[in-house]
């Protein structure tokens, strides 16, 4: 049961990250999109941390099928890259647009990686 409402989540994170791309010309849209979806993605991760012990699975890479230890390289790299868009973005909003062509190539690849993290979290359930 727990792994349908994990599942649910991430369906409607990834929606969400999306409607906030296709509104990325729509600058108070996106960020608040934007926010919303990497605040309830980091949720996410918390919850099924709680839940499973994710961190201690994740940590005995050498005994983890190839598939769990790809799906947590994808989920590790967004978050990380979650930080880099929070930077890049607030800058940009700021007016600095000096960082706009990074933001969008850093956005292309956070966006493509939580695409390939919700992929293969159907392969690791």
């Amino acid at each position: 049961m727990e792994q349908i409402l994990f599942q649910t989540q991430s369906t409607l994170i990834v929606i969400l990250m999306t409607i906030g791309v296709i509104l990325r010309r729509k600058r108070l849209a996106h960020v608040r999109i934007m926010g919303t979806t990497i605040a309830w993605d980091l949720i996410l991760i918390l919850q099924i941390e709680l839940s499973r012990g994710a961190i201690a699975k994740a940590a005995g890479a050498m005994r983890n099928p190839m598939i769990l230890n790809i799906h947590v390289s994808f989920a590790v790299l967004t978050v990380l890259l979650y930080g880099f868009m929070i930077y890049t973005g607030r800058k940009i909003y700021k007016g600095e647009t000096t960082d706009r062509s990074l933001h969008k190539k850093l956005g292309i690849t956070t966006y493509t990686l939580r695409i390939l993290t919700y992929i293969t979290s159907y392969f690791v359930a």
